[in-house]
């Protein structure tokens, strides 16, 4: 269910992202430089950048309504909600009343980031790869420690054999 917003705004603002250009401009403005120093070829202006936001909304959007490698999607939404909530919804340059509607969309956007949160970090009842990595060093840790004990135990049983085997007159 926390997938269907983000399809449903995704692929509005894929059919019509000039829509979003003009608010979205407030953060492709700082980032279209940093893109570009990092490799030219990639796009860097607005329109580009608010449909391939649109369409990875939809992408991980979708996934994670049908469970399918949700944490990365919810990841990858909760990224991409950050600079959407502060450049479409500044509610602090605004007076009353748009103020308060740009308010109630900015924190229903924290509400969903947290819920985005929570499926990036939610296991599903698994444990996590820091718990699995941590428990496999113990278990291994134990086998080494008995299989130690297990040779001693068989070398001195060994020893004890072969000493009752040099005694017994042959």
């Amino acid at each position: 269910m926390l997938g269907a917003i983000f399809v449903v705004s995704g692929v509005r603002v894929v059919l019509d992202p000039d829509a979003k250009v003009s608010s979205a401009k407030r953060v492709t403005d700082k980032i279209g430089p940093l893109i570009e120093r990092v490799d030219p070829r990639l796009p860097s202006d607005a329109r580009t950048l608010v449909q391939a936001k649109g369409a990875a909304d939809v992408v991980a959007g979708l996934l994670l309504a049908s469970g399918h490698l949700t944490r990365p999607a919810a990841a990858v939404l909760a990224a991409n909600l950050v600079p959407t909530t502060f450049a479409g919804h500044p509610f602090w340059t605004y007076r009353q009343p748009e103020r308060g509607q740009h308010e109630t969309q900015f924190l229903k956007n924290l509400g969903l980031l947290g819920g985005l949160l929570l499926a990036a970090v939610d296991t599903q009842g698994k444990p996590g790869i820091s718990y699995r990595t941590s428990h496999a060093v113990d278990r291994s840790q134990r086998t080494v420690r008995r299989a130690v004990r297990t040779a001693r135990r068989e070398a001195k049983i060994a020893a004890v054999t072969a000493a009752a085997a040099r005694k017994i007159p042959g």
